[in-house]
């Protein structure tokens, strides 16, 4: 059973809108649709949004993407959760814009803040949800990339991935992760 939904990005109004951040925008989603207390305390070095009808708390780590390890492993402590209990949400360049994929677990795939997560919890078994972003296209273009905004013409696309991840993560805490499969993994046209 999921008990901290925790999305990954960059603290700061800077990053606020960029392709890093969509795991915040779909934490902030979830918690929305939830209506978890609007007023989130700082603990564990994040935003946590309690949850208290739903048995929940929805985190966004404050430590910077790379060190999101940190902020994992704290909250996994303070809260007493079991890497099984906890369902990171997080950008993947592998996946084209418009792309979900819900995983039991699975390797960094080279994403900075899984590598730190794995790294501080020391296991790769744990829920996520990878919201694809596309690649650019050239290699060395990612960091830029990553800490861009969406286009205008990507917005309308991005708004309607962001409420099909918080329906997903929605269908895992009432279902679970194997019977939310089928209806998470899609692509968002």
């Amino acid at each position: 059973m999921i008990k901290a939904v925790i999305g990954l990005g960059n603290p700061g109004k800077q990053y606020e809108k960029t392709r890093h951040n969509i795991g915040f925008m779909v934490a902030d989603a979830v918690a929305s649709l939830l209506k978890c207390n609007r007023k989130y305390k700082e603990k564990c070095f994040s935003h946590i949004y309690e949850c208290p009808d739903h048995d929940l708390i929805i985190a966004k780590p404050q430590t910077y993407m790379n060190n999101s390890g940190i902020a994992v492993k704290n909250i996994m402590e303070d809260y007493n959760l079991s890497p099984e209990e906890i369902l990171v949400i997080y950008d993947d360049l592998d996946l084209p814009l418009g792309t979900i994929r819900l995983r039991k677990k699975g390797s960094s795939g080279g994403h900075r803040g899984m590598k730190s997560i794995i790294e501080n919890i020391k296991t790769e078994n744990f829920p996520r949800l990878k919201i694809g972003i596309g690649r650019p296209e050239r290699k060395e273009q990612v960091v830029d990339y990553v800490l861009s905004p969406f286009s205008k013409e990507q917005q309308i696309l991005v708004e309607k991935v962001i409420q099909s991840a918080a329906q997903c993560i929605l269908n895992v805490l009432k279902y679970g992760i194997d019977k939310s499969m089928n209806f998470c993994n899609q692509k968002i046209v």
